[in-house]
Parts: structure tokens; sequence; C-alpha cells
């Protein structure tokens, strides 16, 4: 058992409505803590400056990732590689640090699930000083991937070009002329490309064949044929054709609309912005699968369970009251538990002849008789004194015989009860 403790006391400075507010922030605080560990925030933010999506600087692809988006593509960032398996297509946007084979590796697996486009980086980017915003860079220069072990029969050259790109009805201008990137090498069908020749985006010409890309214009839509067709891969040689850079010019923004629609060509309008080769990725943990369906319903349940617990304790706050006993102290305690324990049992019949019994050597001793007499003895003498005091009263041994005979709970009660009356009388 237990009680309120008071608003206010002397010896607590504390009320009830203060602690129950702590407690409620320091649960709301643990649960936000422990569903910003599971979902990443905790991990840093993406834009840092480097050439992804979550960058924000020139050498970013942030604004093609929400001009997507706002063409009603289904857009994620992905810092885990489970997703890279999603059907789609996967924007790869590696530094120029990054490990060949494990682009290969990717883009392999790939081939079987989605298409893939690839953007080779160019820009050296730095911090851009105490004016920038964050995410904001300053080119210092640029420097050709070196992936050794993925395309190695492509190579990759930057140098000044026309200034200008153009595809099939499309044309714009690229924002730095001296320093762009092409690429050259065997199974590369041009998608775009400069005044001067050079290839700046092309997609793999192997075992599939992709009307859509060689009609940028997306009029048709392709789809494998079979299981041995592969999905296309694409190459885009020049980052500024795509990277916030290049963005900011309309011309750009409706080749990289087409580029992507040729690509997806029949497959879901999903695109996947990967993080991992650029060095934001994670590896999943229990805190994230517990903010993940189908485990989220399981971590609900905890918390309502928490939630409940701590309501039960709120109600138990303050000094618990003192404890009764379960059992009270006298006569009338015993006999009432007794008699509950007989009730339950349904044994009430084996009571019937030793109350009877009690009941004589009661009235045998207020009588005076002699202990040693026999129970006939003692009930005919009792019967002789009832009939002097009380000649209109049953005789006390027919009053004993019928409770001994006795067998529903009515008549024993009804029995007992007259044989207690008669004994009250002969008290008097």
């Amino acid at each position: 058992m237990s009680g309120r403790a008071s608003p206010a006391s002397p010896g607590n400075p504390f009320s009830v409505r203060t602690v129950l507010a702590l407690v409620l922030f320091g649960a709301a605080v643990f649960v936000a803590l422990l569903w910003m560990i599971g979902s990443g925030l905790a991990s840093g933010p993406a834009n840092n400056g480097g050439s992804h999506a979550g960058g924000k600087g020139l050498n970013g692809y942030a604004a093609l990732a929400q001009f997507l988006g706002k063409r009603g593509y289904a857009v994620s960032l992905s810092r885990s590689a489970e997703t890279l398996d999603d059907p789609g297509l996967l924007i790869l946007t590696p530094p120029q640090n990054a490990k060949g084979e494990d682009i290969e590796q990717i883009v392999a697996k790939r081939r079987r699930i989605g298409p893939t486009l690839v953007v080779t980086p160019k820009w050296m980017a730095g911090p851009a000083g105490k004016n920038g915003k964050r995410g904001w860079v300053q080119l210092g220069g640029s420097a050709a991937p070196r992936w050794q072990g993925f395309l190695d029969q492509v190579s990759v050259r930057i140098g000044p070009g026309a200034g200008r790109w153009s595809a099939q009805g499309l044309s714009g201008a690229l924002p730095v002329p001296a320093t762009v990137e092409t690429g050259t090498g065997r199974g590369l069908e041009p998608l775009v490309m400069d005044r001067n020749g050079g290839l700046l985006a092309a997609y793999l010409q192997d075992d599939g064949y992709y009307p859509a890309l060689e009609r940028i214009a997306l009029q048709t839509a392709w789809e494998p044929g079979d299981e041995d067709d592969l999905y296309p891969l694409i190459v885009v040689f020049e980052p500024d054709l795509l990277d916030n850079y290049g963005m900011a010019g309309k011309e750009n923004a409706l080749l990289a609309d087409r580029l992507v629609a040729a690509a997806l060509g029949g497959a879901p309008r999903k695109v996947v912005f990967d993080l991992t080769l650029n060095g934001l990725g994670r590896s999943a943990n229990l805190l994230t699968l517990a903010f993940t369906p189908p485990y989220l319903a399981a971590t609900l349940c905890l918390l309502l369970a928490a939630l409940a617990v701590g309501w039960r304790a709120f109600l138990r706050f303050g000094p618990p009251l003192a404890a009764t006993r379960a059992i009270a102290f006298g006569k009338r305690p015993l006999v009432a538990n007794a008699a509950g324990l007989i009730r339950c049992t349904r044994r009430l019949h084996l009571v019937a002849r030793p109350y009877a019994d009690a009941t004589r050597e009661r009235i045998a001793r207020s009588l005076g008789l002699p202990r040693a007499a026999s129970p006939e003895a003692a009930e005919a003498a009792i019967d002789k004194a009832l009939a002097q005091r009380l000649p209109a009263s049953e005789p006390f041994s027919t009053l004993a015989a019928r409770l001994r005979a006795a067998s529903r709970p009515l008549a024993i009660l009804r029995a007992a009860q007259a044989l207690h009356s008669l004994e009250r009388t002969l008290r008097r």
C-alpha cells in the first residue's frame, strides 16, 4: 500500500510536478539521442565540401538530387552498402583516391539489378574560408582519377576544350572551358560531345542494346529482353555537366533530366546517390535496426512499457504508509479465517457432530454435571434440567441428534442456531 507525498514538504524541495517534468524531459532526451545515433545524425553532416550528393559546394551534386526530386523521382542518399542493391538508377560519384576494385564490384553487381551512372571527379577543392558558408569550397586545381581495376580500357584526360557541349537536340556552355575532362576508350558510345569532338559522356556498349540512350531525347524506353541482357552503364567524364557548378545553367538541368530518364528506361523512377565511396558510409547497428521496420514495432512496445512503468512509479511517489498484518491478532479473526476455509472447501457437514459435542460439554460444565458421565447420561441430565426450567422447549438430545443428522448447509445452520440459542438460555 502506498500514498502520495504532499505537493511541497519541508524535507523535500521538489514537488511532484517538478519531479515528473524532470523525468519526462530526461526520457525524451534519451529516446531522441538513441534515434539520432540509430538514424546516423550523430555521424556528422553530409555537407562537408565533398564531391557527392550531400555536398552543396561547386563540386557537389546536391542540386542534381534536389532537381530530380522535384521532377518526381524517388531520390535517396545511401550511406549503407545494403541499399546499393535496390532497383532504380544508382549514381556513383567516387573521389580521385577511390579504389577501382570497389567501384568495379558495385558496378558488376548492378548490371543485373539496374542501371548505373558513374561521374568521374575533376576538381581539387578546399574550404572556402571564413566568409563562406558550410559546405562551400574553393577550387584549387584539377586532377584526373586513376581507378585501377575499373574500366582499364578507358583513359581520361583534362585540358582545354571548346567551351560548349552538345547532345541530340541540346547544347550548353561549360563553366570553365580551360579545364575540360574527356574520355576515350574501346566500347564507349557517345552521348554528350564538345565542339572539338571530345567525349564528355558515354555509355558502355557491350551485350545490351539501349535505344533510349541512342536517342537521348527519349521517345521510347528500353527494357531488358531476357536474363542475359545487362542494364546500362553510363560514364559522365565531365563532372561540370551535372555538379552544382554546371547545374546553374538551364541546359544542364534539361540534359540531366533526359540522361536520367534514358538510363532508367522502363525501370522504377528511383534514384539512389551513393555516399559510401566518399567516406560517408556507416554499417548497420542495433540502434539502426531498432528504429527500422519491422523492428520499430518492438521498439514502440518497449517505449510504451517503459511509460507504463514510469507512470506507476509516479503514482508511488512519496513515503509508503505503514503496512497492516495480513491476519490480525485475536479470536475473532482466527474464527473468521477458519470458517472461511471450511466454507471454501465445502466441508461444513464435518463440523456438525463436533459442534454438537462441544455444546454438550459446555452446558454440562455450566450445570455442574459430573465429568465422568457418558455422553448419553450427560444429554439425559441436560434434558431433565431443561424440562424443569423451560418445559415448552425441545429436549437437548433431540436438537443435537437433528444437527448430527443434517447434511445440507442450510439444515446444519438452522440446527446449530437452535443449539446455540438453547445454550444461551440455559446460561442465564
